[in-house]
Parts: C-alpha cells; structure tokens; sequence
C-alpha cells in the first residue's frame, strides 16, 4: 500500500485577507422552512484565498451554516478558488459567510 504524498500548505501569508483584522457585523441570514431543505452541491467561485490558513478559515465559516454536511476547496493561491458545499444552507448565506470570513464570490 502506497500513501499519496501531497504538499503542505503555508499557514499563512502576507497580505492574506483570513489574517487581517476582522470587522464584524450584525447580517443575519434566516433559512428557509425546513419542509423545503433538500440536500445539494453547489460550487462557488471564491476571490482572495492565498495558503492553507485561508482555506480553513472559509470551511469553518461555511460549517457553521445550518444544514452544512460538507465543504471542499479547491486552492487556486491568489486566484479564484472552488469552493464546493454538500448540503441545505441557502446560497445567500453561503455568500455571507465567505464574505464575513474576509473573502468574495468571483463574479461571473
């Protein structure tokens, strides 16, 4: 049996915004009535993220949604990323979530 060896991610770099300071505030998202969840996989194409920090930083963001069964990046450092979410949570709050982690949706 053989082990895939991949390479390890930096922590963190400069000028990556999951580093910076944070500015909060008080959006909230509500979800929708739960008769209406259904369980997805939506990618979204996120701007900003540059190491392994900045990945952890938009999946624990991302987990914290309601009805999140699971996230996958794909890390493109310093270009767009994919981000990919199994689950319920509305894109809307998704959305949000990756902007309050510091990070944008690329836009189309």
């Amino acid at each position: 049996m053989t082990t895939e060896s991949r390479p390890t991610l930096p922590l963190a770099s400069t000028g990556c915004s999951c580093c910076a300071p944070s500015t909060t505030d008080d959006r909230e998202v509500s979800a929708p009535p739960t008769a209406e969840l259904s369980t997805r996989t939506v990618s979204y194409a996120v701007e900003g993220m540059t190491c392994g920090h900045c990945v952890g930083t938009v999946i624990e963001a991302i987990k914290a949604l309601e009805g999140v069964e699971d996230v996958r990046i794909d890390l493109q450092a310093g270009g767009v990323s994919t981000a990919t979410v199994t689950g319920s949570p509305t894109s809307a709050a998704v959305r949000i979530a990756i902007e309050d982690a510091g990070y944008s949706l690329a836009r189309s």
